[in-house]
């Protein structure tokens, strides 16, 4: 089943089900590029999500994750199926090997044994149950459930559910929930030299030289991986605080641990509080796991006040915003003019869109740094590790600075060092497929150290829907009185980087990500 320049597969292994009746296909991309060595057959492995080739009705019940004939749909139930099954192409099963297909238009207001349509020109009425009895000798079992539409609104056709069979190979092309997302990513993570073997498997299997098309334009295809000279990096040595055992460390295959090392510059917390959307986290828990938390901040050199500015409290995950509001005034009110700098929130193992209704606030209404931990960590009986890493992310949010690369600060890395440098990294983020409302949003990162280049500050800016230039990234007006006007992020990141080192960058490099061979000159 081609989908774009990816080719998928049930039989290419790997077919696993995630969840309300979908599941991921193994497939692989291939296109061919022209290279410094000639043109090379760029291919790679993938996988997507499919929808289950079910009867209809055990679709639903995966979906609703319920026995769908045990009790009846609620008004939540319909949407959802309704949504769930619009634009699928279906076979109906009642005709023997007459397998004729139909795509859902929508789902029946009504149930089953309650519907009629005209069955002449005379507008002689039928009910459902009583035609597929006389016609083809079925009897509907399911006459409770509503039916599925098929074809136009002005000319609807009924067809029961348990006489609909979803047809194979439809790829889903809507948003993935986050257990859907888990379980996707859990099925493709492969090691190096597993992915390698399949990547040459399915080199041998497409048979390149049989293909007449290439035999046609004279192109041969080696079976054999390119061979290119490379090198692993050093790693570069990383500089810590001296009041720790160890000053600086060097890196094994990508890993070192904080044990025996204090942060370069422990930021500091003075003002914080601590909200549970945990159930299962009683207040004693939450106020241990962050007295735990406080503890280790100040292990890792950060100056971290042990007592929040009000006791931990527990709210429920459906009064998200309320919750966070209120609390955040009443610890104003107890401050009098001081800010929070920092929430601790507790949440549940499955959150579903509670963390980014959270940071949504806390970024955008409240202006307060948030850390998110999750109950199983709460519960962790050897968490220290856990805490050790919640500590490095919280210490840059706050303004400090885990290490430093000893390079930077002794002024020898090539392009950077040797004159004040401003580093960017720019991408944009575009709405699912389905979402066709949705602007696109671009996000822009930049430096505000020198020479040591850890800091970094960040724009985002909504966008028109699916454009990949930045239309934020540079911009002039027309102000009145002061004549033609620029400014954009690009500026605003530059007057940032100013403000925090004292001087102008006299370089700028620029990290793109997504832009395709064609947009680079744009």
């Amino acid at each position: 089943y081609p989908v774009a320049r990816s080719f998928y597969s049930p039989d290419l292994g790997r077919r696993q089900s995630l969840g309300e009746g979908l599941e991921s296909w193994r497939g692989f991309y291939q296109s061919i590029r022209p290279t410094q060595m000639g043109l090379s057959l760029n291919i790679d492995m993938s996988s997507t999500a499919f929808i289950e080739p079910l009867p209809v009705i055990e679709f639903v019940n995966e979906l609703l994750n319920r026995d769908i004939s045990s009790r009846p749909l609620s008004d939540a139930d319909r949407v959802k199926i309704k949504k769930a099954l619009r634009g699928i192409k279906v076979e109906v099963t009642h005709r023997g090997n007459m397998r004729r297909k139909y795509r859902i238009s929508g789902l029946t207001s009504q149930a089953t044994r309650e519907l009629t349509f005209p069955l002449d020109q005379q507008n002689t009425m039928k009910s459902v149950v009583e035609y597929f009895h006389e016609t083809y000798g079925f009897i509907i079992k399911h006459t409770q459930l509503p039916c599925l539409q098929v074809g136009n609104q002005q000319r609807s056709n009924y067809l029961p559910m348990e006489v609909c069979k979803i047809v194979e190979g439809q790829r889903y092309s809507r948003r993935l929930n986050e257990r859907q997302i888990t379980a996707l990513l859990k099925v493709t993570c492969q090691r190096p030299y597993e992915r390698e073997h399949d990547i040459m498997q399915t080199v041998r299997q497409n048979a390149y030289h049989e293909d007449p098309y290439a035999q046609e334009f004279g192109i041969k295809i080696s079976e054999n991986l390119t061979l290119v000279e490379a090198r692993i990096l050093p790693a570069p040595r990383l500089k810590y605080h001296d009041t720790g055992r160890e000053k600086d460390c060097l890196p094994r295959v990508g890993q070192w641990n904080m044990m025996n090392k204090k942060m370069v510059n422990g930021g500091r917390v003075n003002n914080w509080m601590c909200i549970n959307f945990s159930w299962s986290v009683q207040d004693a828990a939450a106020r241990r796991f962050c007295q735990d938390l406080a503890q280790m901040c100040n292990v890792s050199g950060m100056d971290f006040n042990p007592e929040p500015v009000l006791p931990p409290i527990t709210a429920r995950p459906d009064q998200v915003e309320r919750a966070l509001k209120t609390r955040y005034q009443e610890a104003m009110t107890k401050l009098q003019g001081q800010e929070i700098e920092l929430l601790i929130a507790i949440l549940p193992d499955n959150n579903g869109s509670l963390y980014g209704d959270l940071k949504r606030i806390c970024e955008t209404d409240l202006g307060i740094v948030s850390q998110c931990c999750l109950t199983k960590h709460v519960f962790k009986t050897n968490k220290q590790q856990y805490l050790a890493n919640v500590t490095l992310k919280i210490n840059v949010k706050v303004g400090g600075r885990n290490t430093v690369l000893v390079d930077a600060l002794s002024r020898r890395i090539p392009l950077v060092s040797d004159r004040p440098t401003i580093i960017f990294g720019a991408d944009v983020t575009h709405p699912h497929p389905g979402e066709d409302s949705s602007p696109s949003i671009a996000a822009v990162v930049a430096s505000q150290d020198w020479p040591e280049i850890t800091k970094y500050a960040g724009l985002v800016s909504a966008q028109t829907h699916r454009q990949e230039l930045i239309q934020d990234l540079f911009k002039t007006w027309q102000d009145p009185t002061r004549g033609t006007m620029s400014g954009g992020m690009i500026k605003e990141l530059l007057i940032s980087f100013r403000r925090s080192t004292g001087q102008k960058p006299q370089r700028i490099i620029f990290y793109r990500d997504g832009v395709s061979e064609g947009q680079f000159y744009q």
